[in-house]
């Protein structure tokens, strides 16, 4: 990865940056417009940033962009690299055949896109997780073929999450390989987004970090890290709260797990707190408050906290200079900045 210079000493990489095939966008809108697919999470989200509002029409133009703008936007906020990955739900929303052959034709969109600014962009790929097979052989060639970087997870497949073992081949795929997975939030499931939707609470305001945290716990408690004990999972937006519920994640399951209340919860090989500092990755994609993430870098560790803007959903251009403020030293910013990025991802 070629360097930009700078007067800091240090890049910054923002490694929770969405993009959006054009093609991808039109099937949105069809499906906007067709309704066949029974998600309402979904109509609700993209019903406004399809439309015709200011702030809808900047991001369609601003996530679809693999060039100009989007680096000028980064140009402007102090940004050296962005990470990108296929947003939400991404190939996800489609049946799994149709959505193995849509990720095959957007990686190549996306790696053809990095191809031509290698020292401002990498990528992620995408992958259809209910076709477990192909999910696993998508990873690889992104990887491997394509210079990808790791994989995007874009939440639950239409209420179905992936702690079930029938899907695991894309997780032992990415342990093999050596890369991450990035558990992105999707739009709420529709058995569980009811309650959310009158009061608009829904999607990131709350909703997403409620239904990412619910996934990432059933990965954990379905014992995924102990049949890949060395597999990388990234939360963003400062880990949806799991880090603040740390303690009493690891005592209610530790309990839990022992009284057999539960069929499918067991007990681990070691402390759920364990997993949560040694299985995953963090960032504070769309939150830039030096407070919480000031807590993730003490009580989950300096070593597994990335920055992230979460561009072009949340594009706050003056937000770096709040998070160079923070009251970490100098080589501590240069870690949360660059260096874990750099390690994560290999660049």
């Amino acid at each position: 990865m070629a360097d930009r210079k700078t007067d800091r000493g240090y890049r910054r990489i923002a490694t929770e940056e969405a993009w959006c095939s054009p093609e991808l966008f039109g099937l949105f809108r069809k499906e906007l417009a067709e309704r066949t697919i029974d998600e309402p999470g979904f109509h609700s989200l993209y019903g406004f940033f399809v439309s015709e509002a200011p702030r809808a029409q900047a991001l369609a133009r601003r996530i679809q962009s693999l060039g100009e703008e989007r680096i000028a936007d980064m140009d402007a906020s102090g940004i050296d690299m962005q990470i990108l990955s296929l947003t939400a739900p991404g190939v996800q929303l489609f049946d799994p055949v149709e959505g193995s052959a849509l990720a095959i034709r957007f990686n190549d969109e996306l790696a053809e896109g990095v191809a031509k600014h290698p020292d401002r962009f990498a990528g992620l790929a995408a992958f259809s997780p209910l076709d477990p097979a192909a999910a696993a052989k998508e990873l690889e060639r992104g990887v491997t073929k394509l210079g990808l970087k790791g994989g995007i997870l874009n939440g639950h497949v239409r209420g179905t999450y992936l702690d079930d073992q029938q899907y695991w081949d894309v997780f032992e795929a990415a342990e093999a390989l050596d890369v991450p997975i990035y558990l992105h939030p999707n739009t709420l499931p529709k058995d569980m987004v009811q309650p959310f939707l009158k009061r608009g609470l829904d999607a990131a305001v709350y909703g997403f970090a409620c239904d990412t945290g619910l996934h990432a716990l059933r990965l954990l408690v379905s014992g995924l890290f102990d049949r890949f004990p060395k597999l990388q999972i990234i939360l963003g937006h400062c880990g949806e709260a799991l880090p603040y519920w740390l303690y009493r994640i690891n005592y209610m399951h530790t309990h839990i797990s022992r009284t057999g209340r539960y069929p499918d919860v067991q007990p681990l090989k070691r402390p759920a707190r364990d997993y949560l500092r040694e299985n995953f990755l963090y960032t504070n994609s769309g939150v830039a408050d030096p407070d919480p993430i000031q807590y993730i870098h003490k009580v989950i560790g300096k070593d597994r906290l990335m920055y992230a803007m979460d561009y072009p959903w949340q594009f706050e251009p003056e937000e770096v200079a709040i998070l160079d403020a923070m009251d970490l030293s100098p080589e501590d910013l240069a870690q949360f900045y660059e260096g874990n990025a750099r390690r994560v991802f290999k660049l």
